[in-house]
């Protein structure tokens, strides 16, 4: 296997995608003992990476809360 990249490295889309495959290839059955290992430790890390940047996204977006009857925006805070 190649040596993965940082998940810090690459946007949620290519994480999501490397992640996706990542799981064809452990759902092939065709890696090695070894190879499965390495590769599920890798879907780990791209999967809180992923996780991360969609609670820091969650966390930007504005909702809109009704006051006396009006539509106001405000900023999502946890």
């Amino acid at each position: 296997m190649t040596k993965p990249a940082k998940p810090n490295d690459l946007t949620f889309e290519t994480s999501l995608g490397k992640l996706e495959s990542i799981v064809k290839k452990l759902e092939s059955g065709e890696l090695t003992l070894e190879d499965s290992v390495k590769a599920f430790e890798e879907g780990v890390e791209l999967a809180q990476f992923c996780s991360k940047k969609l609670e820091e996204a969650e966390k930007k977006v504005e909702i809109l809360i009704s006051k006396n009857g009006t539509l106001t925006k405000e900023t999502f805070t946890a």
